[in-house]
């Protein structure tokens, strides 16, 4: 169960996560309980589908966790070279993060949409539609016998309903 929410494919896989997580959760040479478990919980609410998402997800999570830790040793910095450091280490792990959520969105496919560029050639007296054009589809009818039938009066939609029908209460 625990290997199906962090995206591991067997045992082995899983067990190799978490261990990989263990040594990133350690503090003071320790791996911390507390830390641990906060990173599975991330890892499974994040919901890994494949082998390269979990990868990616233990990634995130273990960045995450150095961003955080770096913020406090930023709070408690003393003299600017060592603000310096660790204001710079900090900045660069929140880049990473950035790139990594881009990097899974666009493995979810949720990421930008690519832009194709096009050289289009429009003659004179020519028209042309740039962009994407969608058009939904009307089911046009027209009721055997009538003059919509033979041509002599405009088609309706099929969902649009006459003045006269509306009053009665029936529909097209």
């Amino acid at each position: 169960m625990l290997g199906e929410a962090l995206g591991a494919v067997d045992q082995d896989a899983l067990h190799g996560i978490l261990k990989q997580l263990m040594k990133a959760s350690v503090i003071l040479q320790k791996p911390d309980e507390d830390n641990l478990a906060f990173m599975i919980s991330m890892m499974k609410s994040i919901a890994p589908r494949d082998s390269l998402e979990t990868m990616l997800t233990a990634q995130m999570v273990s960045v995450h966790v150095a961003t955080m830790r770096f913020a406090c040793r930023l709070a408690f910095a003393e003299g600017i070279p060592q603000q310096e450091g660790v204001a710079r280490t900090l900045t660069r792990l929140a880049r990473t993060f950035a790139a990594q959520m881009e990097a899974l969105n666009r493995h979810r496919g949720n990421g930008e949409r690519p832009i194709t560029v096009q050289n289009l050639s429009v003659q004179d007296g020519g028209s042309a539609i740039v962009g994407n054009v969608t058009q939904q589809a009307h089911l046009i009818a027209a009721e055997p016998g009538t003059a919509t039938e033979a041509g002599l009066a405009p088609l309706r939609d099929a969902g649009e309903r006459d003045r006269t029908e509306a009053l009665r209460g029936t529909t097209a």
